[in-house]
């Protein structure tokens, strides 16, 4: 293997490492809040933060023992390369006990909304966790659920609580009108889940293609390599720098 392709490979690796990192990072919050709920025995802080390092080293490594193993084809544009980044992927988080984006995603709601009091609230911070994770409202659902609210709150002729039972299930059942119109339904949520894990791959995929390309481009400008031919970026094999 050429040095150019070393270097290309370790700048992927690198990108690869970057989300796993940030992984661990995102596990973190989740575990000081299961760590207070399950009342464990009281520690020092030290104690208690080293615990917390070695839980989230141990969840990083086994990551990482996976993706020496597991070959992946930096191919965004291959829906089969896709696939099976996305099982690669899976398998880290269950050997690893990590969350799946969506249930991050519904940890992050959990967590954002518990403390607020009205509907409209809510709504508005969905958007704001919606926007921030970089996930697209193409159907316009966020539109038709104000409208929903709006039309709710002027049939009370007040501003819906969420303790407000009555009014919640005038809401609950405008949303049920929009999920009929749009052809969603709660049987088919896996299938949702599903297509966003894909989603999110691809746009990894395509990361890890953007670093390597841009990588290569860097080697071909030095003059040392001005005469090396660049490897096609299907052909780079990450688990040799992990």
């Amino acid at each position: 293997m050429s040095f150019a392709t070393r270097r290309i490979l370790s700048r992927s690796k690198q990108q690869l490492i970057r989300g796993q990192i940030t992984l661990q990072q995102q596990h973190m919050p989740q575990v000081r809040f299961f760590a207070k709920e399950a009342a464990r025995p009281s520690l020092k802080g030290d104690e208690m933060l080293k615990n917390i390092f070695l839980e989230v080293k141990n969840k990083f490594e086994t990551a990482i023992g996976v993706l020496r193993k597991e070959k992946i084809t930096i191919a965004p544009e291959d829906p089969a390369a896709v696939t099976q980044y996305t099982n690669v992927m899976k398998t880290v988080r269950e050997k690893a006990g990590l969350l799946s984006e969506s249930e991050r995603i519904k940890y992050t709601i959990q967590s954002r909304t518990q403390n607020i009091p009205d509907a409209r609230t809510y709504l508005l911070t969905l958007k704001e966790i919606r926007i921030k994770r970089g996930l697209s409202d193409d159907l316009g659902v966020e539109a038709m659920m104000m409208d929903a609210l709006e039309k709710v709150e002027k049939e009370l002729k007040k501003s819906l609580l969420r303790s407000d039972k009555k009014g919640m299930a005038l809401l609950t059942a405008e949303f049920d009108k929009i999920n009929k119109k749009l052809g969603i339904r709660k049987e088919d949520l896996p299938k949702y889940e599903e297509q966003l894990e894909l989603k999110i791959a691809k746009a990894q995929l395509e990361e890890l293609k953007k670093d390597a390309l841009e990588a290569m481009d860097t080697q071909q400008k030095r003059e040392e390599f001005k005469d090396e031919e660049m490897p096609d970026v299907k052909s780079l094999d990450i688990r040799n720098f992990l």
